[in-house]
């Protein structure tokens, strides 16, 4: 440990956590949490906005996030721990960049299970009209709640369901849409090219938004790492993670993109009303098509209010352990820190009652605080590796499973193009009042952090 930090290591694995993850657990993770609801829903504004260049967009933001799961994975697997990359900020610049790290991925994730529980349960009172959303938001939170207070690999089991089903639709979505493509699907015309000619409709800028939106859509990646700790053998399952993630992104994101803008003019007006998805379906003339895309975005949010609550309760518990929260938070029962989980769920559904009872004001605030989390997350991502790296090849080089590209030349870029994100987010008055609200609570966590840091420094 270098002499600018102080307090307790992170330690390199979580005893006190069961191991109930099997290989197959933490590799259809990885692969379902490629696919959020963001996919589903949120690229509709993104090709309104970038048209056709939309697949440009989620092609450049997906090398960005390779690099980030790449530089994670290499860390995740040389130090594996329930603290992911707050535990390797700590270890590599200091207590406080832990602290701040942390923190601020815990507010982002339980503030995604309030937003989650809501868009699920507008979607199942649109089926069920006169049924209150607020119940089936609770209804929601108790069922993941309950998944989670119990063993690990209950998650583990529902998480590789959800995960084969949004992988399975989205696998079917792919070969209707390039058979459609070429012409060969029965009772369909190919469209040709004749939706791609006017690329870059809205110029420069609606690429920039089209940008924008793709970045934070591959949320959720992070959780893998997360897990690998709880897994019965963390290196690996790391390892084969990172290792497949540039196929999935290629696949998943981008090859879905192609397949939209191809078969859908980009300015219909149902790839935003209906989403993306549904519009290119309805293109097909599948039955039902609306419908069975409802399904699967509902499974996509239960996932990913799943997930998000497994990933809030176990950075709590590794802040904790280094002595950096409350100590009822770090109590583990059952291999299952109890009092973590209950936390981040009563801070999801207190977000969901903020919604409603505050929506104008303090509900957006949070909203606008969390926007530009993830950025954050990754910048501390890639200012640890860059610090770890030299110290791994020097003192540990065997636990190099997973190395970085081109290293320390792509790490730079991936800086480089996180700072340009952040450039556009204020160039852009959307995005400009998130990246400030972000900004503003990253410096008092750190400003928190640092203190507590000097304040065990004198001790």
């Amino acid at each position: 440990m270098p002499s600018t930090t102080t307090g307790t290591p992170p330690s390199t694995d979580d005893v006190s956590l069961s191991h109930g993850l099997k290989q197959r657990h933490l590799s259809m993770i990885a692969l379902g949490g490629v696919i959020g609801a963001g996919l589903f829903v949120g690229s509709g504004a993104g090709i309104a906005a970038a048209g056709p260049s939309i697949v440009v967009a989620y092609a450049l933001s997906g090398l960005l996030v390779m690099l980030v799961m790449r530089m994670l994975g290499e860390m995740s697997a040389a130090y594996p721990s329930s603290g992911s990359f707050s535990a390797h900020a700590e270890r590599a610049i200091g207590p406080w960049a832990g602290f701040t790290a942390g923190w601020a991925f815990w507010v982002l994730l339980c503030t995604a299970v309030g937003l989650e529980g809501i868009g699920a349960a507008k979607i199942v009172s649109g089926w069920l009209p006169g049924t209150p959303e607020w119940a089936w938001v609770a209804l929601f939170m108790v069922v993941f709640c309950g998944t989670n207070l119990a063993a690990v690999k209950n998650f583990g089991e529902f998480e590789f369901w959800f995960a084969a089903l949004k992988v399975g639709a989205i696998t079917l979505f792919l070969a209707l849409g390039v058979l459609a493509i070429l012409g060969i699907l029965p009772g369909t015309d190919s469209p040709g090219a004749s939706h791609l000619t006017d690329f870059l409709p809205n110029g420069g800028e609606g690429l920039v938004i089209g940008l924008l939106a793709s970045v934070f859509a591959y949320g959720g990646l992070e959780t893998v790492t997360i897990a690998a700790a709880e897994s019965e053998n963390p290196v690996k399952g790391v390892a084969s993670a990172v290792r497949t993630a540039m196929w999935r992104i290629a696949l998943f994101y981008v090859g879905s993109m192609a397949v939209i803008v191809t078969l859908v003019p980009w300015d219909s007006k149902e790839v935003v009303e209906k989403g993306p998805y549904v519009a290119a379906l309805d293109e097909l003339g599948i039955p039902g098509a609306g419908q069975l895309m409802n399904v699967v975005v509902l499974v996509a949010l239960l996932s990913a209010m799943n997930a998000n609550i497994y990933g809030a309760s176990r950075i709590a518990y590794s802040l904790v352990e280094r002595g950096q929260g409350p100590k009822a938070l770090g109590r583990v029962s059952g291999g299952v820190p109890r009092i973590a989980v209950l936390a981040s769920s009563v801070f999801g559904f207190l977000c969901v009652l903020l919604s409603y009872w505050r929506p104008n004001d303090v509900f957006s605030w949070l909203l606008n605080m969390i926007g530009a989390v993830i950025l954050v997350v990754w910048i501390f991502i890639a200012v640890s590796q860059l610090r770890l790296r030299r110290r791994l090849e020097r003192e540990t080089p065997e636990k190099l499973v997973v190395r970085m590209w081109l290293f320390p030349w792509l790490t730079w870029i991936a800086l480089a193009g996180m700072a340009a994100v952040f450039v556009l987010m204020a160039r852009q008055p959307d995005t400009r009042v998130q990246l400030y609200s972000t900004g503003g609570m990253t410096l008092a966590l750190a400003a928190v952090g640092f203190a507590w840091q000097k304040a065990r420094a004198r001790q």
